[in-house]
C-alpha cells in the first residue's frame, strides 16, 4: 500500500471515529455509532498491517499475534457476563498502558529509531518516550488495581497511607529530576537507570493513586483510566509517528476527561478530590461516624402487594442500581414493563449518572434487555416528576436515592444530586438485607412511611411480582 493510499486510509479512520462518539453518545443511535466504530478500526487496521512501515519479513508476527488477540478477544465476549463489563473494561485500559510503555522501552532501545534525526529531533522524540513510558505505566498498574476492586479481588475501602500527598509529591520530583538525567544522558546504558527508576515510580503511583480511591468513586476512576489510556495511545502514536494512533488517542483521552467531569459533577465532588481518595467503603461497611443516624422502623411488603401498587397506579418511575446488576434481573424488569404499559401505566426508567459500576451501566443492561430507549431518561429530566408519581421503584441502588445526601450536611455524601424517589405517593425498595451501600452510608429512606421493602433475590422477587400481575 502506498504512503498516500495509507493516509486516505487513516483519514476515513479517523472520520468514522468521530462519527462513532456521536453515534455512542446516545442510546438510539450507539448500535450504529458502534458499526462505524468497527468499521473504522478495520479499515485502520489494514491500513497499517499493508501500510509501508510494515515489512514483508514482520508480517507473519503480526498476523499471528492478531489471530491470537482474535481469540482472546472472542473468547472473553461469549464468556464475560454483561455484570463484569466494569471489571472487563478496566482490564482492557491495562492492556493500553502496557502497550505504551513495551512500545517506548522498544523504542528506547533501538538505535536504528533516532537515526538522521537533528539533536532537537531526537530531544522530542526522547521527550516522547519518556511521557509515554509514564503514562503507560501509571494507566496498566492503576487499571489492573481497579479490576481487581471491581471484581471484588481487592476491596472496596479506601487504603489511605499516612502521608500520602507528600509521597506523590516526593515521587513526581523523582520522575521529573529522573526524566532531565534520561533526555541529558549519552548513551543507552545510561539513560536505562533513570528510565527504570520512572517506570518503578509510575507504577506504585497507578496502584497507590487508585487504592485510595473508595468504591462509591469508582465509575468515576473507570472514565479516569479510560481517558489515561487515551492518552497513553496517543503518546505512542508520537513514538511511532502514526497520524491515525495520536488522533484516535487524543479523541479517547478528551472524551474519557470530559466524561470524568460531568461524573464528578453528578456526584458533587471535583476531579482532584477524587484523585485524594477517601471516600466509600465496601457494601458491609458501617455507617460513616458522625452522620445523623436514621430513626424508625421499616414497612415491609411481598410480591403480591407490590403487584396490586403498581397495577393500581397510572405512572411508575424505575430506578436500576448495582442490585439489579448482579441478580441479572433486567430481562424480568422489561417483561414487567412492557405488562404495566399494556395496562396504560405511564412506566419510565431514571439513571442516576453513575448507578452501578461503570459510565453509563444501566443503560447498557437496560438495551440488552430490549427496553424502549424513549421511556430511559435521565436524573434531571425526572427529578421533578415524582411527587407526581404513583410508585417509585428502586432496584437495588440505595446511595443514588439517598435523602441525607439533601437533608444531612453531615453525611459523606452531603451535597450530591439524587434521584428524588420519596418525593412520590409510595416508594418500593428492592435490597437483599439493609447493609449500607457502596459509600457506607445508611439510607433514612428506607423508615420513610411512603416507603416499602421488598426484601430478596431481585430476580427471584421480580419474577413473583411479574407472576402476580400477569394473574
Amino acid at each position: 500500500m502506498t504512503t498516500s493510499l495509507s493516509t486516505v486510509s487513516y483519514i476515513a479512520a479517523t472520520i468514522l471515529f468521530i462519527l462513532c462518539l456521536g453515534g455512542l453518545s446516545n442510546p438510539e443511535t450507539s448500535r450504529r455509532g458502534n458499526l462505524y466504530g468497527v468499521i473504522g478500526m478495520t479499515i485502520a487496521v489494514l491500513a497499517t498491517i499493508f501500510g509501508p512501515q510494515v515489512t514483508t519479513a514482520g508480517l507473519p508476527y503480526i498476523v499471528g499475534a492478531m489471530v491470537i488477540g482474535a481469540a482472546i478477544g472472542l473468547y472473553a465476549a461469549r464468556v464475560v457476563k454483561m455484570t463484569q463489563m466494569p471489571e472487563l473494561v478496566a482490564l482492557m485500559h491495562s492492556l493500553v498502558g502496557l502497550a505504551a510503555m513495551l512500545v517506548g522501552y522498544a523504542n528506547f532501545v533501538d538505535p536504528a529509531v533516532s537515526v538522521g534525526m537533528t539533536p532537537a529531533e531526537r530531544v522530542i522524540h526522547e521527550i516522547e518516550m519518556y511521557l509515554g513510558v509514564l503514562i503507560g505505566a501509571v494507566t496498566f498498574s492503576g487499571s489492573v488495581i481497579a479490576f481487581g476492586k471491581l471484581s471484588a479481588r481487592i476491596t472496596g475501602k479506601p487504603v489511605l497511607l499516612p502521608g500520602r500527598h507528600l509521597l506523590n509529591l516526593a515521587g513526581l520530583l523523582v520522575v521529573v529530576y529522573c526524566g532531565y538525567q534520561f533526555i541529558r544522558a549519552g548513551s543507552v546504558a545510561e539513560a536505562m537507570t533513570p528510565m527504570i527508576v520512572m517506570t518503578v515510580i509510575a507504577l506504585l503511583f497507578g496502584v497507590h493513586m487508585v487504592m485510595a480511591i473508595g468504591g462509591a468513586d469508582m465509575p468515576v476512576v473507570v472514565s479516569m483510566l479510560n481517558s489515561y489510556s487515551g492518552w497513553a495511545a496517543a503518546a505512542t502514536g508520537f513514538m511511532l509517528s502514526n497520524d491515525l494512533l495520536i488522533v484516535t488517542g487524543a479523541l479517547v483521552g478528551s472524551s474519557g476527561a470530559i466524561l470524568s467531569y460531568i461524573m464528578c459533577r453528578a456526584m458533587n465532588r471535583n476531579f482532584l478530590s477524587v484523585i485524594a481518595g477517601g471516600f466509600g467503603t465496601d457494601s458491609s461497611a458501617p455507617a460513616a461516624a458522625g452522620a445523623v443516624q436514621p430513626a424508625g422502623e421499616v414497612n415491609p411488603i411481598n410480591a403480591t402487594e407490590t403487584a396490586e401498587l403498581l397495577r393500581e397506579a397510572k405512572s411508575v418511575i424505575i430506578v436500576p442500581g448495582y442490585g439489579m446488576a448482579v441478580a441479572q434481573a433486567q430481562h424480568t424488569v422489561n417483561e414487567i414493563t412492557k405488562v404495566l404499559r399494556e395496562k396504560g401505566v405511564n412506566v419510565r426508567f431514571g439513571i442516576h449518572p453513575v448507578a452501578g459500576r461503570m459510565p453509563g451501566h444501566m443503560n447498557v443492561l437496560l438495551a440488552e434487555a430490549k427496553v424502549p430507549y424513549d421511556i430511559v431518561f435521565e436524573m434531571d429530566e425526572l427529578n421533578d416528576d415524582f411527587p407526581d408519581t404513583d410508585v417509585a421503584m428502586v432496584i437495588g441502588a440505595n446511595d443514588i436515592v439517598n435523602p441525607a445526601a439533601q437533608d444531612d450536611p453531615t453525611s459523606p455524601i452531603a451535597g450530591m444530586p439524587v434521584l428524588e424517589v420519596w418525593k412520590a405517593k409510595n416508594s418500593i425498595v428492592m435490597k437483599r438485607s439493609m447493609a449500607s451501600g457502596y459509600a457506607g452510608v445508611d439510607n433514612p429512606l428506607f423508615y420513610k412511611d411512603n416507603n416499602r421493602m421488598l426484601f430478596g433475590d431481585a430476580k427471584k422477587m421480580l419474577e413473583e411480582v411479574l407472576a402476580a400481575l400477569k394473574s
